[in-house]
This record gives structure tokens, C-alpha cells and sequence, in this order.
């Protein structure tokens, strides 16, 4: 292929080499002319292991032009990729200046353009920039429209500075937002032959990746460090117990916790979270992210009651109590909190889980909820239709047979409904439909 970089710092001079060295022609982009002069003989403008090498390999072959004029680039090219940077501001928000100034340039240089090109956005920008900024600014300076006179999508990049070259080749994946099947297409025969899957989604899907990753990747490196200071504290080797926690592939390192819900509660993790709390007060050990993780949890339910408050609708209908599904441990239940919390506002609630028998309840579990909401016994019912038909707002937290024929058959479209499990088959749901968090 024919391809345009523009930008030529860390990603464009990878993504250059690379690209020129898999055989496709490429046209180097940027305003700062030493950039220019060190590729032109050459030299790549970043430190990394073999960059410079395959910098030299591929200008010698004749596979890299350099230039900065934005118009001559695209005229040459079919394919761009922006690569420019977006700094943050004093503030914490992006500065996307060049973005801007190079999404107007394009735009010029676009209308000039014979043919289709496809445009590809790779500096890291928050969701709903290329659709919202660079689109507009693209249509508005060319007169054409993005998806009918050409490709507009976004590809998030993963490398990491210092083994940039290997990411390239073996990436976690690949992920590109389109709007329209042509880029689909055209990334897809560009990169389909590297060994990891290729997923097409949205451009603000694609946008928030980018994001969700490195927060990810920032969490866990907090997080192995600070069970590795209450470690220190309390006498033990922090390498050997992240050895282990890492040797949990079911639940530690997989996809387990990972998918958006409710909030957690149980007998298990809210306890043992505030026991390494209290050790890390005893032994002096500052837990900023543990620490944090109990109030997060809590504004999780807020977020779920403001939603139902914010109705302004008194019927309230609760399909599941206890926390977690085919159990009838109520101990720490996120949901009994939201049941408390209703009650408290003088909502009228029902409640049904078919799995919460009171005359069956023992121990702790009977002690807490007897606490909790000494008169649950009046909310309960076992008729999960007459739930559905009595609500004027349903939080749902079960999904078996009997609930979802439930919601099938007796809900209306005057009714809320907020989905704390991300329920399969809701399209014959007749209620408004509105996710927890999605």
C-alpha cells in the first residue's frame, strides 16, 4: 500500500519502519525539519532496540520519503495514519492543538484528492474526538462527507516504549473503529497477517480502549505494590505471594471480575478488604488504591439509587436480594443496601429472589438482614410477575427462565427498567431499558 504518517515521534517512527519493512511504500510526515533530515539519511529520531537498523534498511531500499507538506503527502497516498501528539494540559486534559491545525490541513489537502483515502487516527484521544472535532474539521475544509467520499476510523496503538518493535510484530491485539466497511477492509489487509485477533468496532469503542488499558496496566502495577509494602510490614516475601496470585489463571489472570455489574458484596471481599485495612493502620502501610476501593464499591449503589430516585416514580420492584446469584447469603449485599436505601426514602418496594427462603435463614446471615430490614418479611413475595406488573420501576439482578418470562410477557413501556446484570435476550423486553452503567 501507499501510505501517509503523519507525525513522526515515538508511534509514526515505529510504525514507518515497520510498515516500510513489510513492504509497503511510505511517506513521512512532520513539521520539524531535524526529524526530517535524520530520516531522509536514514537515522530514526527515537532511542529504541533495532529501530536504527531497520530505520537504514528501509530508507536504503527506497521504501521511506520524508516531507512536510501535508497536501503532496496525501496526493501520493491512500492511507494515512495520524500520529501526532496529545499532550495534557496543566490540567489534565489533552492539548490536541496539533490535532486541530492537522485535521484542518487534511481537510484542504482532501479536497484536492482524487479517489478514496482512508484516514486513521492513532494519537490517543478521548472518546468521541474523532467523530465530534476531527470529523467536522475534516468535512468542513474538504466538502466532503466522512463514509460516502471517504474513510474516517480510529486504531488505538499498544506499544511500549523500549520493546516497541516486538509489540508491533506480536500486539495482544488489534482493534479498529470504523464507520463504514471500506476501512474495515483496507485495515484488515493491512494488519490480518499479525499473529493475534483483529476486532472491528466502533471509532468510540476504539477511543475508550486506548484509556481502559493503561489504566489497567497503571492499577495493577499500584496494586502488586501495595500488597508488597503490607508485605514488607508484616514480615512476608511480596515476590513469592504475587508469584502465586499470578499462578490463578480461573479467577486472578482471566477475564473473572472483569465485565461491568453491580457492586460487590458478600461475606468475603468486603470483609477481608477491611481486615487488610485495619493491618495496613497497625504496620504504617499507606493502601491509597486498596483504600479506595470500599468507597468506589459504595458509589456504585449511590449511582444505581440516584438513577431510580431520579425517576420520581414511588412503585419500586426488586428482582433479587442476595449477592450474588444461586446463593441466599444476604451479608454485605449490595443489593440489601439498595433495598435499605429505598425504604429509607419511603419508596414502596417489593422484592423477589427465589432462592431467599426468611424461615430457612440461620446465624449471621438471619442476624444481619434481621438488622438490616427488620420487616423484610412484608416486601418478600414469590410471585415474580406480580413484581413486574405491580413496578413502576424494576431493578433486576436475576436472569434465570422464570424471571426472563417474566419480563417478557408482563412489562410496559411506561415502566423503567435498570439492569444490574446486563441481560441476554432483552429485546422482547417491553419496559424502558437502561443499564447500570452501560
Amino acid at each position: 500500500m501507499r501510505i501517509s504518517i503523519f507525525g513522526l515521534g515515538y508511534v509514526g517512527a515505529v510504525s514507518l519502519a515497520c510498515l516500510a519493512r513489510d513492504g509497503h511504500d511510505i511517506v513521512g510526515v512532520d513539521i520539524d525539519r531535524h526529524k526530517l533530515e535524520l530520516l531522509g539519511s536514514g537515522r530514526s529520531p527515537i532511542v529504541e532496540e533495532g529501530i536504527q537498523e531497520l530505520t537504514k534498511k528501509v530508507v536504503a531500499d527506497g521504501r521511506v520519503q520524508v516531507t512536510d507538506d501535508v497536501a503532496s503527502a496525501m496526493k501520493r497516498t491512500d492511507l494515512s495514519f495520524v500520529c501526532v501528539g496529545t499532550p495534557s494540559s496543566p490540567n489534565g486534559s489533552q492539548d490536541l492543538t496539533a490535532v486541530q491545525r492537522l485535521a484542518q490541513q487534511l481537510g484542504v489537502a482532501l479536497k484536492e484528492k482524487a479517489g478514496w483515502h482512508t484516514i486513521v487516527i492513532r494519537s490517543t484521544v478521548r472518546p468521541g474526538t474523532v467523530e465530534e472535532l476531527i470529523q467536522p474539521l475534516l468535512e468542513q475544509h474538504s466538502g466532503k462527507r466522512a463514509g460516502k467520499d471517504f474513510s474516517l476510523c480510529f486504531q488505538p496503538e499498544f506499544l511500549r516504549e523500549a520493546t516497541s518493535i516486538r509489540d508491533y510484530d506480536n500486539p495482544p491485539f488489534t482493534i479498529v473503529g470504523v464507520q463504514d466497511e471500506q476501512a474495515a477492509k483496507v485495515l484488515t489487509e493491512l494488519f490480518g497477517h499479525l499473529p493475534c485477533g483483529l476486532h472491528i468496532t466502533t471509532i468510540r469503542t476504539a477511543e475508550m480502549m486506548k484509556y481502559a488499558c493503561n489504566a489497567f496496566h497503571a492499577v495493577k502495577v499500584v496494586f502488586a505494590n501495595e500488597i508488597a509494602r503490607i508485605s514488607q510490614a508484616s514480615g512476608v516475601d511480596s515476590h513469592e505471594v504475587m508469584r502465586l496470585v499470578c499462578e490463578d489463571k480461573q479467577l486472578n489472570i482471566s477475564p473473572a471480575y472483569l465485565r461491568p455489574g453491580f457492586a460487590f458484596g458478600g461475606s468475603c471481599l468486603p470483609k477481608d478488604l477491611k481486615a487488610l485495612l485495619y493491618m495496613a493502620k497497625q504496620t504504617d502501610a499507606n493502601l491509597p488504591l486498596l483504600g479506595a476501593a470500599l468507597a468506589s464499591n459504595r458509589v456504585h449503589i449511590d449511582h444505581a439509587v440516584d438513577r431510580v430516585l431520579g425517576t420520581g416514580k414511588r412503585e419500586v420492584g426488586m428482582i433479587g436480594l442476595s449477592f450474588k446469584s444461586g446463593t441466599d447469603d444476604l451479608r454485605e449485599s449490595p443489593l440489601v443496601t439498595l433495598a435499605e436505601r429505598f425504604i429509607g426514602k419511603g419508596l414502596n418496594l417489593r422484592i423477589y429472589d427465589p432462592e431467599v427462603h426468611l424461615s430457612r435463614l440461620i446465624g449471621a446471615n438471619r442476624l444481619y438482614i434481621e438488622r438490616t430490614i427488620p420487616h423484610i418479611a412484608t416486601l418478600m413475595t414469590d410471585d415474580v410477575k406480580r413484581v413486574v406488573r405491580d413496578s413502576e420501576v424494576l431493578i433486576v439482578a436475576l436472569s434465570g427462565p422464570e424471571v426472563m418470562a417474566a419480563l417478557h410477557g408482563e412489562t410496559r413501556p411506561e415502566q423503567l427498567l435498570l439492569d444490574l446484570v446486563n441481560l441476554k435476550n432483552r429485546g422482547a423486553i417491553k419496559a424502558t431499558y437502561q443499564g447500570v452503567a452501560w
